[in-house]
């Protein structure tokens, strides 16, 4: 009877730091998904003021990772 309500008690101590541990990793979620969109706007904004160095720079960085990609196969 008494090993029974050590698990029990076992069991709800490990059940509460589930739960504590998942309502932490709920508002680093939260936290995250704050800073990623304002990291959005921040992008939106510089894209909007400089389209064309935006465009310039996204073709040369495809530019080299396919160009990466292509020397890593040949190897």
């Amino acid at each position: 009877m008494e090993a029974t309500e050590l698990r029990e008690n076992e069991a709800n101590e490990l059940r509460a730091k589930l739960e504590a541990a998942v309502e932490e990793a709920k508002a680093v979620c939260r936290r995250l998904e704050e800073k990623i969109t304002e990291s959005e706007k921040a992008t939106d904004k510089a894209i909007g003021v400089h389209p064309y160095e935006a465009t310039g720079i996204a073709f040369g960085l495809g530019l080299l990772i396919g160009m990466l990609a292509t020397w890593c196969r040949n190897d």
